[in-house]
């Protein structure tokens, strides 16, 4: 008999998984090439919108407000946002699933994503737009989570189980590097020179403000290749299920999840513990370039410097743990990052006295177990996942963490507004990471071979 937090129970009816449909399938290079440039564009709003450029200008002008307020408004609004992709992200993508649209969901949500970073060049430095910038900070993440429930879902289409960590460290790399490339140009072409590209200039917050239009291109063009190259999921016929109303579908989530707690127990325990720590590790890059420029002194020059150096290690790293988690598993790969960035997270806290060198120093060591963690966490459950159910998997997935949900952003405005300086957002950061490794130990690995599957449906990609 197995234990809560293991497999299935004794006797339980074994789930095929959708890794078990790849199993003897050649995945084409290109469709992982192209599946990974949504990656590579999805640094447009995750490393240019939400972490190094937009929030520190909120956070970093005056205009808008004093830095510690400014700080807090925007950790409840991405609160706030954390709760809608709470309530949302399961039944979308449990619905992208059953209609077998989930690359053209992909493309709906993205392209809000675009619009939402597009608007933001209407925000100028004043009190009243700031909030025009924190909803819109609100609506694109709930629809860029939308968005990757999709395309997290579709990493069983593009991998097999030999390949599969290699394919998510790939993705999640090529993000890291597309960041580095993103702000380059950014910071050589308009924020760091005085009279940048056009004739702009920092007036009224121009440099980023015309940085968001770029970005916004930027991610509109890298989400094509993906639409183009991967063919659209179809459910294999056996795995097909009669489609419901929207209200509907929260009903049928609750006995999918009843049902899931039987076959798959571990994969339950696997997102209760996963809703913890990725919700950290979200804050750690959230939040960092606010905490560079407020409590470090960075200035908005040099946060991007940082941002660079940050991408360059967190690629770097998971690039290279991507093979290990083929080799050794996803679970070690979890609980060796998660220990470092506490550790950290800790020194960045208890030295930040220390300065810049300090935040260079430790910072760093963050970004070097940010992605190994992210990606492992992605694989780990792309091994569990029953097949055809990629979408509502991932999309619990979301609700539980991944891209700001409401826990992190909570506990860090929250510590800011108890203490009063916004370095103590950190202690609220490293709390829940703290609490998500704790609850992540007692949870059994997937194994790292997949059973033959002679009795599973094979996989349509037409």
């Amino acid at each position: 008999m197995t234990d809560q937090y293991g497999p299935a129970p004794i006797g339980s009816a074994p789930l095929v998984r959708g890794l078990d449909l790849q199993r003897d399938r050649s995945v084409p290079p290109r469709q992982v090439v192209a599946w990974a440039f949504w990656d590579w564009g999805s640094s447009a709003f995750n490393a240019v919108v939400t972490t190094f450029v937009f929030t520190v200008y909120l956070t970093g002008t005056k205009g808008f407000g004093t830095t510690d307020s400014v700080s807090a408004s925007l950790g409840w609004a991405l609160g706030v946002s954390g709760v809608l992709v709470a309530l949302l992200a399961p039944v979308t993508g449990q619905r992208s699933d059953g209609s077998g649209r989930r690359k053209f969901w992909l493309a709906v949500n993205t392209a809000i994503v675009v619009v939402c970073i597009a608007l933001l060049y209407f925000v100028s430095p004043s009190p009243v737009l700031l909030w025009l910038g924190l909803a819109l900070l609100a609506i694109g993440t709930v629809f860029y989570e939308l968005a990757a429930v999709n395309y997290n879902a579709m990493l069983v289409q593009v991998s097999t189980a030999k390949t599969v960590g290699r394919v998510s460290g790939f993705g999640w790399a090529m993000g890291y590097f597309g960041g580095i490339v993103l702000l380059l140009i950014l910071y050589f072409g308009f924020i760091h020179p005085d009279v940048g590209l056009f004739g702009v200039t920092s007036a009224e917050g121009l440099s980023v403000r015309v940085s968001m239009l770029i970005a916004a291109v930027w991610f509109a063009l890298s989400a094509l290749p993906v639409l183009f190259a991967v063919p659209e999921y179809r459910a294999p016929d056996a795995l097909r299920r009669e489609r419901v109303g929207f209200f509907a579908s929260y009903a049928r989530l609750g006995r999918d999840v009843a049902a899931l707690w039987t076959t798959s127990r571990r994969t339950v325990w696997f997102l209760l513990a996963s809703a913890i720590f990725r919700d950290g590790l979200t804050g750690v890059f959230t939040f960092g370039g606010v905490l560079a420029a407020g409590t470090f002194g960075f200035s908005k020059g040099e946060v991007i410097i940082f941002a660079i150096a940050a991408n360059v290690v967190a690629g770097a790293s998971t690039v290279l743990v991507g093979t290990l988690d083929d080799r050794i598993g996803p679970k070690p790969v979890i609980v060796t990052a998660l220990i470092g960035l506490v550790i950290s997270g800790l020194a960045v806290f208890v030295l930040h006295a220390g300065g810049q060198a300090v935040f260079w120093t430790a910072g760093l060591a963050l970004c070097l177990f940010v992605g190994p963690a992210q990606s492992a966490s992605r694989t780990f459950l792309s091994r569990l996942v029953p097949a055809g159910r990629e979408g509502e998997v991932f999309g619990l997935y979301a609700t539980t963490g991944r891209a700001a949900t409401f826990i992190a952003p909570s506990l860090f405005a929250l510590f800011i507004t108890i203490f009063g300086h916004q370095y103590f957002g950190i202690l609220g950061i490293v709390l829940v990471i703290l609490v998500g490794l704790i609850l992540l130990i007692p949870v059994a690995a997937p194994e790292r071979t997949v059973p033959a599957a002679a009795t599973a449906p094979a996989p349509s990609s037409k």
